[in-house]
């Protein structure tokens, strides 16, 4: 029988595939079910700073509304201060009580102060790794990239100062030269990265002329760049790698270990299929291995990256180029009407 076994941030994972963060976690049933469906490690819902924020300045407005309705009124309610990370620190604490396997923290701040505070924080309520989401939107047209990485790397580097467990980065796919960052993140302490934070971005509901921002689930073929970016960085570097968005059946999980990836991230599957869908993505990975006569994820991961391939265009733009001098295969699949 196959086994399924792999390595991650340092720790040892019955098998390759990860629940990613999202809003399933809040029902601590679901984290059992997923548990129990054989996911090798959680990764709980994101902590973010700005929800904080913006939860206090409410509270605060709540609090004020009525003042000064009468002249000797001074205020209706007693100081109150807002609770802070507090609450879901205690829901990670839960989490981690709840299952057996790992639970990996994620986390999103906004100051260098807080991604310290908080991430000490979080590592006492005694989860396993930290995943830190480092998406930037500059607002500052003058800014440029090297000062944005600049301060990415100084958070990593104070965020591992902090703390003993993991650290994993949950990277943007919208770096210039990822593979340079990955190293210099690497070089500062992280100790893993995630291809790539699927990112929610704004639409236009052209009836009301407004924006507005769906929901979406990821679908098949939304794996392709996580898949050319962990077959470029196998080998060559010494972090964890693991892959994340559109990976929705045990093929793509094989896909990936293919390419060189440690362990996948999923999340649109769960809600597509159900939480106990691992259980079948593991099946069929478990069948596929048997097929190949592979015992071990070790015994065929990174067959296809870059490093192991014989082909020295793999990966690079001129798979593109070769794409465009047959464009009329396309035709074969979509014929013209």
């Amino acid at each position: 029988m196959a086994n399924l076994s792999v390595k991650y941030l340092g720790m040892d994972l019955k098998n390759p595939i990860i629940a990613g963060a999202c809003n399933l976690g809040k029902d601590f049933s679901n984290l059992k079910k997923i548990e129990d469906s054989g996911a090798s490690a959680i990764v709980y819902k994101s902590l973010f700073e700005e929800q904080i924020q913006l939860e206090s300045l409410q509270m605060e407005e709540n609090l004020r509304e009525y003042e000064n309705r009468n002249a000797e009124m001074t205020s209706l309610f007693p100081d109150m201060i807002h609770a802070g990370p507090d609450e879901h620190l205690g829901n990670l604490r839960r989490a981690k009580e709840t299952v057996s396997i790992p639970v990996i923290a994620s986390l999103n701040a906004v100051y260098d102060e807080t991604w310290v505070e908080y991430a000490h924080l979080i590592e006492e309520t005694g989860v396993n790794a930290i995943e830190l989401n480092l998406y930037s939107t500059p607002k500052d047209p003058e800014k440029d990239e090297k000062s944005i990485i600049t301060e990415q790397l100084d958070i990593i580097y104070k965020v591992k100062k902090a703390v003993t467990i993991p650290v994993s980065v949950k990277l943007s796919p919208f770096y210039s030269n990822t593979l340079n960052v990955v190293n210099r993140m690497y070089t500062e302490g992280a100790d893993g990265f995630v291809l790539f934070n699927s990112l929610f971005q704004p639409d236009i509901d052209i009836n009301t002329e407004a924006l507005h921002f769906p929901y979406r689930l990821s679908n098949e073929d939304d794996n392709r760049l996580a898949l050319r970016y962990a077959g470029l960085l196998y080998g060559n570097f010494r972090g964890s790698i693991c892959s994340n968005t559109g990976i929705l059946t045990g093929e793509d999980v094989i896909k990936m270990l293919l390419a060189g990836t440690d362990c996948v991230q999923v999340v649109s599957t769960l809600y597509k299929n159900g939480l106990g869908y691992i259980d079948k993505m593991l099946k069929d990975i478990e069948f596929w291995m048997d097929g190949k006569g592979y015992h071990t994820i070790n015994d065929f991961r990174g067959k296809l990256s870059r490093k192991n391939l014989k082909d020295p265009y793999a990966y690079r733009r001129a798979q593109y180029v070769d794409i465009i001098m047959k464009s009329n295969e396309i035709f074969k699949l979509y014929p013209m009407r």
